[in-house]
């Protein structure tokens, strides 16, 4: 028997054909069965937790498709002005999954968290010592249309390619900005994960190919792209699974053959350009290494249940919920919308590397992925960063990859140089803030300040030579 449970950015298959022979898999299936029946005792949204600003921004006014947003604003700005202080935007992957599992799970400032009352579990909002809007302003925004909360007039209107999610975003975030004067010199950073591993370039590469055509006063004030466990170049990543299973020592070397066969045909439909084919050949990747290694979820090697980023679809599904934030009661939401991902099928294989090239050039980039994510994670991200047509490259693979600390305690690895910045997150999967909270805080600050193993290492040896 098999059993399909959708995550945030991707559709799990978890084999339980031996569910009677091991108490694993016996506990494993109660708690998929518990994630479909269980009810958020979070039946409203706090006053406290209510977002600053929510609701729609429309990005085509004839036939009324919008995007969601929910804005927070910064709880501890640096500066006592606003005017200064940076807006960070975060996009969701799939494609096709809400950005309010980033919200409500991730790195929002509230998140669903279970507790138990009467021996009964239920799940409520409590503060996030992570959240990213700690001293920043933070916008989540569901995209594309039809993702979430976010409307699509017709299926048909749904994007199909990366150039229409950039142009519905870019319409989408200057619209956000026109709703208040002080948004409009506050500097930008877009930040996502997954899937967004290419709608952030996609977006990046928009708007500083838009920006120079615009007076002043129209452009996106972007300063920085940040993408966790992303995918951005499928054919080079594809090729990794094989080889990082191995070594991880979860499949034999008979396995890892049959693995990098199947890896090859993904590779090769790709280069013929048969797109939708070669996505089905990338989850015949998948569905292969899930069966041979029986993980709970590729998304993190060491945990025994996936990850319960169910809990975002069923607290909002409350009626109450929908109403605080500025949702039609009777609009039906889905963590990851079927709809969106058909539409984006054959969008999946094709790489948006050469973006990434010529935004290194122009802005500053941060890549970061969880140490023990085996689907978008840190030899598949090095593995196609090695391929960059940059003239910076050879600088960036010489620095030194320098030992990174929060609070005291070993957080993981930091490796800059120039514009591009890459860190290894340690004991975390692919929803890096899930499990990392506060050490994913401290990379997303220091990165955007400039701070600690962040900064311009140049200007930092000239004032210790002062």
């Amino acid at each position: 028997m098999s059993f399909t449970k959708i995550e945030s950015d991707h559709i799990e298959f978890i084999n339980l054909s031996s569910m009677e022979s091991t108490p694993f898999n016996l506990l494993l299936f109660l708690t998929l069965l518990f994630h479909r029946h269980t009810h958020s005792s979070a039946s409203t949204l706090p006053k406290e937790a209510l977002p600053t600003k929510s609701g729609y921004l429309p990005v085509n006014s004839t036939t009324g498709s919008a995007i969601f947003y929910a804005f927070y604003e910064a709880q501890n700005p640096d500066d006592t002005s606003l005017s200064q202080t940076p807006l960070v935007i975060w996009l969701q992957g799939g494609p096709g999954c809400s950005s309010m599992t980033g919200n409500f799970y991730e790195l929002g400032p509230w998140r669903l968290t279970p507790s138990l009352k009467q021996n009964v579990e239920h799940l409520e909002l409590q503060p996030n010592p992570g959240s990213w809007n700690r001293i920043f302003g933070l916008l989540f925004l569901d995209n594309p249309i039809g993702t979430g909360f976010s409307i699509a007039s017709t299926p048909e209107e749904i994007p199909t390619d990366q150039e229409s999610v950039a142009r519905h975003l870019f319409i989408a975030i200057r619209k956000f900005i026109a709703l208040d004067p002080s948004f409009r010199y506050r500097p930008i950073y877009i930040t996502g994960e997954s899937y967004a591993g290419k709608y952030v370039p996609s977006i990046g590469y928009y708007i500083l190919k838009r920006n120079p055509l615009l007076p002043l006063s129209k452009r996106v004030n972007l300063h920085g792209l940040a993408i966790g466990n992303g995918l951005t170049d499928p054919e080079t990543q594809v090729g990794t699974h094989a080889l990082q299973s191995y070594y991880h020592g979860l499949i034999n070397e008979k396995q890892k053959t049959q693995l990098e066969r199947l890896q090859f045909e993904a590779i090769q439909l790709t280069k013929a350009g048969n797109w939708s084919d070669a996505t089905d050949a990338r989850n015949n990747v998948f569905s292969f290494l899930q069966n041979a290694t029986g993980l709970a979820t590729l998304f993190d090697f060491r945990r025994y249940r996936p990850y319960d980023s169910i809990w975002v679809e069923e607290f909002l599904k409350n009626p109450e919920v929908k109403k605080a934030l500025g949702v039609d009661e009777s609009m039906v939401f889905e963590k990851c919308s079927k709809v969106v991902g058909a539409a984006l099928h054959s969008d999946v294989m094709k790489s948006v590397r050469f973006k990434v090239e010529y935004l290194v050039k122009n802005t500053k980039l941060l890549l970061f992925q969880g140490q023990c994510d085996l689907r978008d994670g840190v030899f598949a991200a090095e593995s196609w960063m090695k391929k960059m047509k940059w003239e910076g490259l050879q600088k960036f693979l010489d620095a030194e990859r320098d030992i990174w600390y929060v609070n005291g305690g070993l957080a993981g690895y930091v490796q800059k140089s120039d514009n591009l910045s890459h860190v290894v997150v340690l004991a975390a999967g692919h929803f890096v803030s899930t499990d990392q909270a506060v050490n994913a805080q401290a990379m997303i600050e220091d990165w955007i300040l400039d701070r600690s193993l962040f900064a311009n290492k140049y200007i930092q040896n000239l004032f210790m030579d002062l």
